[in-house]
């Protein structure tokens, strides 16, 4: 309210340094809205809502930057007096403040914390933070650079409305609404596609599009501008148009489906004593990628290249960038593939889920109808699942490469009992299949005794068709 009070007077008197010098504090004013904002979630959220409630934030700041840009530059064209925006701004701000009252409390998970008041230090020590857990770590790298391939986007619409098309500010907040519009609904499409839990498959499928779109886009770009494209229906009226705007939504909606699992990934991943200054490393990598964009579009612009073909090289290096990512964590292309195949091919219910521990070890006795059963179990569990298979399922091309890059156990007589209790004494959560397991006793003896917590039962039942039905039970089973 104060800083909006010191915009408001800068622009009753249209005076440049004092709006700066709000801009400038809004960004301070961030830095502690931010990380507190995203620590928020998990205090008050299941694992099994994470991916909602982010898509909602997500969602929210996207269709706020629209409606926020919209309603500006409509009041700034309305009138030349500074008091209409003055009074909107300050009552935004007055709405806020009286919206984050009925928030419930949330108290600081390391009360005794002390702060660091020096900026450089507190920025390598969150950095550190953020660094001691690699799987953590690359989901920041990977949010960050979603915000410099947006960043290269909404920087460039406004001279690719007017230099490009020939437009004027409504080009522009077409192109703008197109694009908050597809990351709001890619944003809140990531519940249901997630299944109820932190679906990190997701990201892959949200890089590829953001690629494969980014690529259509360049091609989309009509050669020559109409001579009236201000005229919104004139713009309208030609197919290349409405294509060039179908690629704009969809790198939004790739983006959506490509950012809320990698928030709800850090959020479940990290510590709780050490989520607020978690997310300020990602507000920090967040910036540097940012202003990393300018420069290297700067640098492109130099070396002669146009605003599509921007947009073509950064759809490429989103290509690279996603290949590096996913051969340091093969986690993601692992999901990817296991909720692309069993979304494809069956539909899923499940019950019981929630019973599964969200850390620590324990043994999953499952019933056996066919191979994909292992998928299946995968997709609908948050986390990864060690199965206990003989070498017949390793020979089956897919199924096999999932099961590798899982860390699968090959049932075998002889070393199958201590591989389990080497995977148990790691906290991981092991399954073997009953019809497999009364074939080597010895091995599954070896299991049960190594099982520090109580065993879950899971039965699975598939009903034939073009998509199969798939129903996954999942509950605690008798000690004996």
């Amino acid at each position: 309210i104060c800083i909006m009070a010191l915009a408001a007077w800068g622009f009753v008197q249209h005076t440049l340094w004092l709006l700066v010098v709000a801009l400038f504090m809004m960004g301070v004013h961030s830095t502690l809205f931010g990380p507190a904002k995203y620590a928020y979630l998990p205090q008050h959220l299941g694992e099994h809502e994470l991916v909602g409630g982010n898509g909602l934030v997500e969602m929210g700041t996207f269709v706020a930057i629209l409606l926020g840009q919209v309603l500006g530059a409509a009041i700034i064209s309305a009138t030349d007096s500074g008091w209409p925006v003055a009074a909107t701004i300050l009552l935004l701000a007055v709405s806020g403040w009286l919206a984050s009252r009925s928030a419930p409390p949330s108290p600081a998970p390391e009360p005794g914390l002390k702060i660091g008041w020096n900026p450089v230090t507190e920025t390598f020590r969150n950095i550190s933070f953020a660094r001691q857990s690699r799987a953590v770590w690359l989901a920041l790298l990977g949010i960050s650079w979603f915000w410099f391939y947006g960043a290269t986007l909404l920087a460039q619409f406004p001279n690719f409305a007017k230099l490009v098309l020939l437009g004027n500010e409504s080009t522009f907040i077409l192109l703008l609404s197109v694009f908050s519009i597809g990351i709001g609904i890619g944003s809140v499409l990531c519940e249901k596609l997630s299944r109820g839990h932190v679906e990190i498959g997701l990201v892959p499928f949200g890089a590829i599009g953001m690629t494969v779109f980014g690529l259509d886009l360049y091609f989309a770009i009509p050669a020559i501008a109409l001579d009236n494209p201000g005229n919104l229906t004139l713009l309208l009226g030609h197919f290349t148009h409405w294509r060039m705007l179908a690629d704009i939504a969809l790198i939004g909606l790739s983006g959506g489906l490509y950012i809320v699992p990698l928030y709800a990934m850090v959020q479940s991943r990290s510590e709780k004593s050490h989520q607020s200054r978690i997310m300020a490393a990602n507000n920090i990598l967040n910036s540097a990628f940012m202003v990393g964009s300018a420069v290297i579009s700067l640098l492109l612009f130099k070396l002669s290249l146009s605003i599509p073909q921007l947009f073509l090289a950064t759809a490429l290096f989103n290509a690279v960038v996603a290949i590096y990512i996913y051969s340091l964590l093969p986690e993601f292309l692992m999901r990817f593939l296991v909720w692309l195949v069993v979304s494809f091919f069956y539909r899923i219910h499940s019950r019981g889920t929630e019973a599964l521990p969200r850390q620590g070890a324990a043994l999953l006795t499952c019933n056996h109808i066919r191979a994909a059963d292992a998928l299946v179990i995968l997709a609908c569990s948050p986390r990864p699942v060690r199965f206990v298979l003989d070498e017949a399922a390793f020979r089956k091309p897919l199924l096999g490469f999932i099961l590798r890059h899982n860390h699968a156990i090959v049932l075998q007589e002889s070393g199958t009992g201590t591989a389990i209790s080497a995977a148990l004494a790691n906290g991981d959560l092991v399954a073997v299949f009953a019809d497999e397991a009364g074939a080597f006793p010895s091995a599954i003896q070896a299991l049960l005794a190594a099982t520090p917590s109580q065993p879950l039962s899971l039965r699975s039942s598939q009903r034939k068709g073009l998509f199969q039905a798939a129903r996954l039970t999942i509950e605690p089973q008798a000690a004996a």
